[in-house]
């Protein structure tokens, strides 16, 4: 029988967090448990091994309430104790500081991963922000460094970041979230349309305006090329509105499944992420759809933004250029849209880069790795001591 580990999220689970289900599924020393104070509409996780402590009637708000002020959660406590997991692996920095007072009870081992915002964002804005898990990451932030067992930084940007706010070296690693390349698979051929992917959430860091812009200029030399976004988000409507002001040949096709965004990737020359840094700080960890793009085929123009060139090599596996240069972003999609052996070069590096680098199967045996090194004896016992004094605390 394998051991145990809690997947801790607060809201299980937006239908943007496919890494999350993905890399706890494809675990094999270990048999995730997910865990979080509600269901959301999104992304299924499976019904026997999910706890969930609202189940949205009157009673079950009280208690989301009662558990998100004072960190106490009975009923769950002895839900979870019931599975017996050998660790608690929080997803996003403000879960880990949520879920740092039910570790602390379970005495757990707590491992938090950092995806971005919540390594980037600045703590004033994080103070002001109306949800609370955010709030608590600032002022939990000290007692999380010393007593979580193990950080996860999706890059080595979101590392530097996290060592920055005082993070410890020895506690901090980088680990990728990776992809199946076993499900994202190159079409047989490239595509013929001169059709530009975007997807990703409609947000500031997300860098839409500056694509939007770019595109303009560039279908001003190529009036074929077709933008379609993929995505939802609070800039969804400015972006339209920009896109209808410049004249764009833009569709907007709102969420889609994960099977659609594969097929859009199928039908697309070119898949442009072009992050920036957002205004409060917020950026980018490594987005997961440049990888999948990699995988299928797709050369990729990025930004120089967080950890994107940690995965798009310059002028080898697709086209990195700096944020917010509009003209630049436009360049090199054109290039890559009027230039097919430039494209089929680009395609084949990224292929043979994203296997060797990015594969998930390699990337969850290291995970587990990490998993048995902060649950093995010695370490337990090391964590036992950190918990030591805090027994009735919150």
């Amino acid at each position: 029988m394998t051991p145990h580990v809690v997947i801790y999220r607060e809201n299980l689970l937006a239908y943007s967090e496919t890494f999350i289900l993905n890399q706890a599924e494809a675990l094999t020393r270990f048999t995730p448990y997910y865990v979080g104070t509600r269901r959301v509409e999104g992304i299924s996780t499976p019904s026997d091994r999910t706890l969930i402590l609202s189940s949205g009637d009157l009673r079950g708000r009280l208690s989301e309430l009662w558990y998100k002020a004072t960190g106490l959660a009975p009923r769950l406590d002895r839900q979870i104790r019931a599975v017996r997991p050998q660790l608690l692996h929080a997803h996003f920095g403000p879960d880990g500081a949520q879920a740092l007072p039910l570790a602390r009870r379970l005495k757990l081992p707590l491992v938090v991963t950092f995806h971005g915002f919540d390594a980037t964002m600045h703590d004033a804005e994080l103070r002001a922000s109306p949800v609370l898990r955010d709030r608590q990451l600032v002022s939990r932030r000290p007692e999380l460094i010393r007593k979580g067992a193990l950080f996860i930084a999706v890059s080595e940007h979101i590392r530097r970041q996290l060592l920055a706010k005082g993070f410890p070296a020895q506690k901090v690693v980088t680990h990728y979230n990776g992809i199946d390349t076993s499900v994202f698979v190159p079409a047989a051929e490239p595509a013929e349309e001169p059709l530009v992917l975007f997807v990703g959430r409609h947000v500031e860091k997300k860098g839409g305006s500056s694509l939007l812009r770019a595109m303009h200029t560039l279908q001003q030399r190529l009036p074929a090329a077709r933008l379609v976004l993929i995505g939802e988000g609070p800039l969804l409507q400015p972006l339209e509105e920009l896109a209808a002001q410049l004249g764009l040949n833009a569709l907007f096709v709102g969420r889609q499944t994960p099977e659609q965004v594969r097929g859009w990737m199928r039908e697309a020359q070119v898949l442009c992420v072009p992050s920036v840094t957002a205004r409060n700080g917020d950026t980018e960890g490594l987005p997961t759809v440049i990888l999948e793009a990699m995988a299928m085929g797709l050369p990729t123009v990025t930004t120089a933004s967080a950890g994107n060139p940690e995965a798009v090599t310059h002028g080898e596996t697709g086209f990195v250029v700096p944020e917010h240069d509009e003209a630049a972003l436009a360049h090199a999609i054109l290039q890559l849209l009027e230039d097919r052996p430039l494209s089929q070069r680009f395609r084949a590096a990224a292929l043979d880069d994203v296997r060797a680098r990015f594969d998930s199967r390699v990337l969850v045996r290291k995970l587990e790795g990490l998993y048995e090194s902060v649950s093995s004896a010695e370490s337990v016992q090391a964590q036992q001591r950190r918990w030591s004094g805090d027994v009735g605390s919150t």
